[in-house]
């Protein structure tokens, strides 16, 4: 059958133009690009139903191309009074940065320590009370005229003696100085603290906020609010779907341990929210499926430790968030796995997609073709570009897995999957012949090795009951015995 395509138009699929709408790269799919553009804006759950290779998980992350911006950041808040029981907390990008405002305020003012008063910037250890000299408060002795640079401010007959012992481990007592100033009638306190190589100034105001902040408990972000909406949890163990608390030896002991709230880990579903959870192979999770469901109903999860035999076992953290998008993807044969109540949930607020396997071979889908092509070529970014001629031997290629695999004729296969692999396989031909351009012969050459494995066993044994009568009368002739070193005559 003739080329559709314009060879005076195109030389290489260089010239083939890659739409920066990622939906847009779903080749051959429309019914599934276009509802799933719709769950995107309507934040609708997905089933997408057919085999491998069709771009099921490409349309599940173009979806969130087209969500907002993460507007939540989710912490948890050590608990005083009940440790094993941290709080959770939400903050919101505007509460985020007003948090940050506020936390600029207690910062203070960093100052040279020669602008600061030299009664001071000597108490501090920056100026050396003998000569004047100024160097870094860790340097005990002047290095200007040899002698300690130390400022005994203590009543103690042994403080030096502790001053200089401390000052040796970096934990010397002067390292914050207080003094008062006076601001026209007015007398307020001014601290001044070391701050490595500058000096941090603190009026009243200032220490007042930073004791403010101080009182409040301490916390640890679990979900960033800069993160990518899109998770892959495809193939992931219990802890990393629903989350964790990891194990503390000393049983979060305060003084020896680490609390419980510092060791609370965010699943799978968490790290979505806001955003979209892929799931291929749905069915492979088993029975946290039920698990997922509860995730969609409530639109929160616990996180809880997940082996009885670690200190986090006895923390659990109620009500985090989990508003999340659900793709979830499978194989026809598969479909009578997914719980019945997911599966309802799932059509309740969503829609299931029966995923096209090919397309119908005409002008416009062969430059469909080209366009997937180049995307493979852009995406693995170590192979060059295609002649028209070697695309042609792959659109061939495409008619022949549309006819055998599926049945069609006059159709193109939308399993690109296993497509990619033979342009790929071509790309490393031609990058060893040292061709600028991937070429029709490489993409032949590519052809004879990237026969799948079935087809040939097929072409060397006949079938595949021959391969394995065969496989199995070879296995029982001769077995060299590991238990006892004993040959059975195979290698005589």
């Amino acid at each position: 059958m003739g080329s559709y395509i314009n060879f005076d138009e195109y030389t290489d699929t260089s010239m083939i133009k890659i739409p920066a709408n990622p939906l847009d790269r779903v080749i051959g799919q429309d019914e599934a690009v276009k509802l799933a553009l719709m769950a995107a804006r309507q934040r609708r759950n997905l089933l997408l139903v057919g085999p491998p290779g069709v771009g099921k998980s490409m349309i599940a992350q173009a979806m969130s191309f087209y969500l907002p911006r993460p507007q939540e950041e989710i912490r948890v808040v050590h608990n005083p009074v009940y440790p094993e029981r941290p709080f959770v907390e939400v903050k919101t990008r505007d509460e985020i940065e007003r948090e940050k405002i506020e936390m600029n305020s207690i910062e203070g003012q960093l100052i040279d320590p020669k602008d600061a008063p030299q009664n001071v910037a000597e108490r501090l250890g920056y100026r050396c009370p003998h000569c004047g000299f100024y160097s870094s408060p860790s340097e005990n002795v002047c290095p200007q005229c040899g002698n300690t640079k130390m400022v005994n401010t203590a009543q103690s007959p042994f403080s030096d003696v502790f001053n200089v012992i401390g000052a040796a481990f970096g934990v010397g007592s002067n390292e914050r100085v207080t003094q008062t100033r006076r601001i026209g009638e007015h007398e307020e306190v001014i601290v001044y603290e070391r701050q490595g190589d500058k000096i941090r100034v603190m009026d009243e105001k200032t220490m007042e906020r930073r004791r403010k902040i101080e009182k409040k408990s301490p916390s640890k972000v679990i979900v960033p609010i800069d993160r990518n909406p899109f998770v892959l949890a495809t193939g992931a163990s219990e802890t990393e779907l629903l989350g964790d608390v990891r194990h503390d030896p000393y049983g979060g002991h305060p003084q020896l341990g680490t609390l419980p709230y510092e060791r609370v880990v965010a699943g799978a579903v968490h790290m979505a929210h806001e955003g979209v959870l892929f799931i291929d192979e749905i069915t492979h999770l088993g029975n946290l499926q039920r698990f997922i469901l509860t995730a969609m109903q409530e639109k929160s999860f616990p996180i809880i430790g997940r082996n009885p035999q670690s200190a986090g076992a006895s923390v659990r953290v109620d009500d985090v968030p989990s508003d999340f998008i659900l793709v979830a993807a499978c194989n026809i044969a598969d479909l009578q796995y997914i719980l019945s109540p997911l599966r309802s949930r799932i059509i309740g607020n969503g829609y299931e997609i029966l995923m096209e396997t090919v397309m119908e071979d005409n002008e416009k889908n062969r430059l469909k073709y080209l366009q997937f092509i180049a995307q493979e070529i852009n995406m693995d970014g170590r192979i060059p570009h295609m002649t028209i001629d070697g695309a042609y031997v792959i659109i061939q290629e495409g008619r022949r897995k549309a006819k055998e695999i599926d049945g069609k004729d006059n159709a193109l296969s939308l399993r690109l999957r296993e497509l990619g692999g033979l342009v790929r396989a071509a790309g490393d031909i031609a990058v060893e012949n040292n061709h600028k351009l991937i070429e029709k012969g490489d993409v032949i050459e590519a052809l004879k090795l990237y026969i799948p494995v079935e087809e040939k066993i097929k072409k060397y044994y006949g079938s595949m009951e021959n391969a394995l009568r065969t496989e199995a009368t070879g296995s029982q002739k001769g077995v060299y015995n590991y238990s006892n070193g004993v040959d059975d005559g195979i290698y005589n």
